[in-house]
């Protein structure tokens, strides 16, 4: 049962779409790393995850995070107990502002570079699935029926393509960010999970 992915989805779709419509909405909370640096807009580390550049990138993106986030809140719950939930939300909202360290530092002095969406933290939350059950069978976009580790390669290689070919205002190396913080987060908050995934991996 998804106790906490929904909510966000639910926001997150909430305060896209009105911002869609509403471009104020979207200068004043989308990530500039410019504004947060020069005028102390900090709230922007957290905001623009809640911001998408269009209907297709909130939809893939809460497509992922629904496929996903069900299992990876089941797994913390069952390693951690009752701290689960607060773990779950370790995860997803420290991977917001992990993914977005390094373009702060990139762009902090760049006025014109803007980005938005959940990308981070639905990486995190991917990658944090996978270390759990590398090959549990996601039904992802309702069709292919991939195991969680082959769905995450997939990912990568469309983040790293993305970075290097797209112009979209979406900032696609947080996608590898937040996948790194999803995996070394998950390991060190429930250290089992490492002896699991290695068994796994090794016992096909």
């Amino acid at each position: 049962m998804q106790n906490i992915t929904l909510p966000i989805i639910l926001v997150t779709v909430a305060f896209s779409v009105l911002a869609f419509n509403k471009t104020e909405l979207m200068a004043r909370y989308q990530f500039n790393a410019y504004m947060i640096s020069n005028r102390n807009q900090w709230y922007r580390f957290l905001t623009h995850a809640f911001l998408h550049a269009d209907w297709m990138h909130l939809i893939i993106n809460m497509l992922v995070l629904w496929s996903f986030g069900a299992a990876t809140e089941y797994y913390f719950a069952v390693s951690l107990g009752s701290f689960g939930p607060l773990a779950y939300l370790g995860l997803y909202f420290g991977a917001i502002f992990a993914s977005s360290i390094t373009t702060f530092r990139n762009h902090k002095n760049d006025h014109w570079y803007n980005a938005v969406g959940a990308s981070g933290a639905v990486s995190a939350v991917l990658f944090s699935s996978v270390v759990f059950s590398p090959f549990s069978k996601i039904l992802l976009y309702g069709i292919l029926p991939l195991p969680a580790l082959v769905w995450a390669g997939l990912y990568v290689a469309y983040s790293i393509w993305s970075s290097r070919n797209s112009n979209d205002n979406i900032n696609h190396d947080a996608h590898l960010w937040g996948g790194a913080y999803g995996m070394i987060y998950t390991l060190v908050v429930c250290p089992g999970a490492a002896n699991g995934f290695i068994y796994q991996i090794t016992n096909l």
